[in-house]
């Protein structure tokens, strides 16, 4: 298991390199683009493997992340990988503007068609027929070339997760996700999944890991891991994992808190069982220890520790990542 980072600008990632980091990921928003955040990784690291982790799936064509990736790879070929997220329904349809029903079904469509630009062949015509998604192109400039870029899909839930193993490389995994999650949920899936794959090789396993760590603070570090899960939990799309969990109490005040705008009884209703099996947080030590125990309960391939983000300033949020670098290279030297 490899340890990376949500993308902090270019010095914290030469910092990040030499500490041992081996991966870097962009997310997006309103006020940030993951395509435009990957030109920034690529220009700004050397030899970790950058990606989006993710962009919106269905805001864009399958023309449009194929060509994102095919400009990336001129210049960072071979470490590239394109984590791609479904989206809420009302983001999909309110935000973009695009139709996202049946959301499994359309993404593996999706990758599909991805696929048949990545791998095109110059001299060839791209062609894909699919349910959602149909390509018939003859492109004539000798442009094209097969480029093989490892797709990921973000599978919170079951459906998703067997689809990023039977139709793309591997899954992306919540911040929320737990060790439990991972093994009787996500990992099952996987497994379904990989058995009706057309390739051998095991999926890929990326995930992101809340990470808060100030020695000179910890109470705020962990008040800030308690409101990101707090956050995350407001969504009931989750509710499934938190059935699993049984923690539909906690949840039912976070939501009930949610409600009326009050982020501290968000932050107090998240429990000590739930702060302990989701987050790493609290001084340096601290963050050890729980590094230590969660091993087991981590992404097999990369681990991305992730600085809260909900009411976490972007000063505050590099602070947490240099933070991580420590933490990174004391977890390191514990291995060594």
């Amino acid at each position: 298991m490899r340890y990376g980072l949500p993308w902090h600008g270019a010095e914290i990632a030469q910092e990040a390199e030499a500490a041992g980091v081996s991966a870097f990921c962009s997310g997006e928003f309103v006020d940030h683009e993951a395509y435009g955040t990957l030109a920034e990784m690529v220009a700004g690291t050397t030899r970790a493997t950058v990606g989006p982790g993710i962009a919106y799936a269905f805001a864009r064509t399958p023309y449009a992340h194929a060509a994102a990736m095919r400009s990336a790879w001129k210049h960072a070929k071979g470490r590239l990988f394109l984590g791609l997220g479904s989206g809420a329904y009302r983001i999909n349809r309110d935000w973009f503007g695009v139709e996202a029903d049946r959301p499994v079904e359309r993404m593996a469509d999706l990758v599909g068609a991805i696929h048949a630009w990545l791998h095109a062949e110059n001299g060839r015509p791209v062609r894909y027929q699919g349910e959602f998604y149909r390509i018939d192109a003859d492109v004539r400039a000798p442009v094209l070339g097969r480029i093989d870029v490892p797709v990921l899909l973000a599978g919170f839930n079951k459906r998703m997760a067997a689809t990023a193993a039977r139709t793309a490389d591997g899954v992306i995994g919540h911040g929320l996700f737990t060790r439990s999650w991972w093994d009787d949920v996500v990992r099952p899936a996987l497994d379904r999944g990989h058995q009706q794959a057309d390739t051998d090789a095991a999926p890929l396993e990326h995930g992101w890991v809340i990470t808060a760590v100030n020695d000179d603070d910890p109470e705020r570090a962990v008040l800030d891991a308690r409101r990101m899960i707090a956050f995350y939990l407001t969504v009931k799309t989750y509710d499934p994992y938190v059935v699993h969990h049984g923690w539909e109490k906690p949840v039912e005040a976070i939501r009930d808190a949610f409600r009326i705008g009050d982020t501290d009884a968000m932050a107090h209703a998240v429990t000590d069982d739930m702060l302990e099996q989701i987050a790493v947080c609290g001084t340096t030590e601290d963050a050890l220890s729980a590094l230590r125990h969660r091993s087991g309960s981590l992404a097999h391939d990369v681990a991305y520790l992730a600085p809260p983000s909900f009411l976490v300033s972007e000063r505050r949020r590099r602070e947490y990542a240099r933070a991580s670098l420590k933490l990174i290279t004391a977890a390191g030297q514990e291995t060594d």
